[in-house]
């Protein structure tokens, strides 16, 4: 089931880096930058994480809060994290549940049989929990236009 811009966002029930749960729903009258990610410690993943770590001033000015998320375990992602001074906190889908309800997981990735991992893409919700922005890309070597969703989150302010 895909999401779709003007609709409500599933919430969700996901561990952080540091085996806390995080719910969507704790973000309530925030914007949420949701930015699910394929896998932790690979170049095109790094390089997005950490354009979003270098931007990170410019959203929290914009009052936006950036949220990671891959199928990744909670300890990669901690490592993640460290290494790559990541501010931000990653979320663990590592039941795929949310990358589902999202409509963002491959099913098999790099043709690997039984390797689940989230699509690249980027959801910008409002404070009232709605899709005001959706960017999926089906090839995992795409970057999202950081820019553009600079300028979404901007309008939401």
């Amino acid at each position: 089931m895909a999401i779709n811009v003007g609709e409500k966002a599933p919430d969700f029930k996901l561990l952080d880096a540091s085996l806390k749960e995080k719910k969507l729903s704790d973000y309530k009258g925030q914007t949420v930058v949701l930015a699910f990610f394929p896998g932790a410690f690979t170049s095109v993943c790094t390089q997005e994480m950490c354009s979003f770590r270098d931007s990170l001033a410019t959203f929290n000015n914009l009052k936006a809060k950036v949220i990671g998320v891959s199928t990744d375990t909670p300890f990669a992602q901690s490592e993640f994290a460290k290494a790559n001074k990541l501010n931000f906190e990653l979320l663990s889908d590592i039941t795929t549940k949310v990358s589902k309800d999202y409509g963002v997981l491959y099913d098999s990735f790099l043709n690997i049989p039984g390797f689940h991992a989230s699509k690249r893409a980027v959801f910008i919700i409002d404070k009232d929990g709605v899709v005001r922005y959706k960017w999926v890309t089906e090839n995992a070597g795409n970057l999202p236009n950081f820019d553009e969703i600079k300028k979404e989150v901007e309008k939401l302010k």
